[in-house]
């Protein structure tokens, strides 16, 4: 697992540097960047009104006394997509559009759910991050 991160640390940084330099060269350096700030800037205010509506549905289905289970994943899809939308690069920014997006975040979280549950029944644990 540490070195399909390590490789996404390297791959994906690499393929957004080509996708930058290509743009760059077809539509001009400063309409780059202007896009570049235009989808940060957009994709926040997008994750963040998205963030609200993920924690008023968790709040609700709490107060009713029901477990949030597809709203947790909807907020980890939503958390994952606004970290990509805060870096710079055109395919991190579509990633991270798909990912909060309300009607194309079904799908991640649809693979999320798959990975949880292939991860339980294996009797693995679930860890991102390990230290």
């Amino acid at each position: 697992m540490q070195r399909i991160i390590l490789l996404l640390f390297i791959v994906i940084p690499a393929l957004e540097l080509v996708g930058l330099f290509a743009m760059g060269s077809l539509i001009g350096g400063w309409t780059t960047f202007g896009l570049i700030v235009l989808s940060g800037v957009i994709g926040a205010l997008l994750a963040r009104r998205e963030t609200r509506k993920v924690w008023r549905s968790a709040q609700e289905q709490l107060r009713l006394g029901q477990v949030p289970g597809q709203t947790i994943l909807d907020g980890i899809c939503v958390l994952v997509g606004g970290i990509l939308l805060l870096m710079p690069g055109f395919l991190s920014d579509l990633l991270g559009i798909l990912l909060v997006l309300p009607f194309t975040r079904p799908f991640f979280r649809l693979q999320l759910l798959g990975w949880i549950r292939n991860k339980l029944a294996k009797g693995g644990s679930i860890t991102f991050f390990r230290m």
